[in-house]
């Protein structure tokens, strides 16, 4: 699998399971590595947070070309931050890795990639790494330029907290929504502006409603919504387009297929995200 960076506005789906990586034999049709999701924006190549996947879309980048990547945390959760030690242009000379996100507990970005993601259980020493590394301290809530890519940010509803990123390119849009859960007596705000009238939410829906209010093993205040929430949040917010995410990894591809049904029949632009999906917003 190859990925190509576009002039236009393309989505790439590389890891789109929650919590943990989980293969095996009842998760090959929608993958069972964890959040990474690639936008090729006007010539740019953007990535959203480093879970398993980002091993899978390193492998697919050609190792003779050198690289410019603009990355993107939510939060720093393990399911985020696992491909980090594995993504091979990082150890490559000659890359340019620009790396956003907001740290926690006042550190800078730097402190806290080094010291935290790349921490001393990282199977491979930081000193290996020959990619040029820039970073930039993310404030959620404001809104910053890539030249004419207009990405704005703002928080989600998480346990520790996670920021969302929507992207704006030439009148198309895409919104990265995860990890959140939704309210229970009012839509989020957030997420409403965030995902205005966009051609695509990517929208964290790792449980049904039955499993979230489920009596005996209940859901709620874990920090992940329903797919029936994401509905809701696409249909309010005026969305073109609903991709459901960050699949629950004991979730197998047959109850998957069960759900993407009952997703399009609630909603004509919903589907469920598969590793190595592309998605056109142009």
């Amino acid at each position: 699998m190859e990925t190509i960076l576009s002039s236009e506005f393309v989505v790439q789906f590389w890891g789109v399971r929650g919590s943990v990586p989980s293969p095996g034999k009842d998760t090959v049709r929608y993958g069972g590595n964890t959040s990474c999701v690639e936008m090729h924006v006007g010539g740019k190549r953007l990535i959203f947070d480093g879970g398993t996947g980002l091993r899978m879309l390193g492998k697919s980048l050609e190792p003779s070309q050198p690289i410019e990547a603009y990355w993107f945390f939510t939060h720093y959760h393990w399911d985020h931050i696992q491909g980090v030690p594995f993504f091979i242009p990082a150890f490559a000379e000659g890359n340019t890795l620009h790396i956003h996100g907001s740290a926690p507990e006042g550190a800078t970005m730097q402190e806290h990639f080094c010291d935290r993601v790349l921490h001393v259980n990282s199977p491979v020493p930081f000193k290996e790494i020959q990619a040029d590394l820039k970073y930039y301290d993310l404030v959620c809530g404001e809104t910053m330029m890539l030249d004419d890519i207009t990405i704005e940010t703002g928080h989600l509803n998480h346990p520790n907290g996670a920021m969302g990123y929507r992207v704006s390119w030439q009148g198309h849009s895409a919104f990265y929504c995860t990890d959140t859960e939704h309210f229970p007596d009012h839509p989020d705000p957030n997420v409403l502006h965030l995902g205005r009238d966009a051609d695509l939410i990517i929208y964290d829906a790792m449980y049904t409603d039955e499993e979230y209010h489920n009596q005996k093993t209940p859901k709620v205040g874990w920090g992940h919504s329903t797919w029936q929430e994401g509905v809701k949040a696409a249909k309010a917010a005026g969305a073109k387009r609903l991709a459901i995410f960050h699949h629950e990894p004991n979730h197998s591809d047959d109850f998957l297929d069960t759900v993407e049904i009952e997703v399009k029949d609630t909603f004509d632009g919903g589907f469920l995200a598969r590793e190595g999906m592309m998605v056109s917003l142009t």
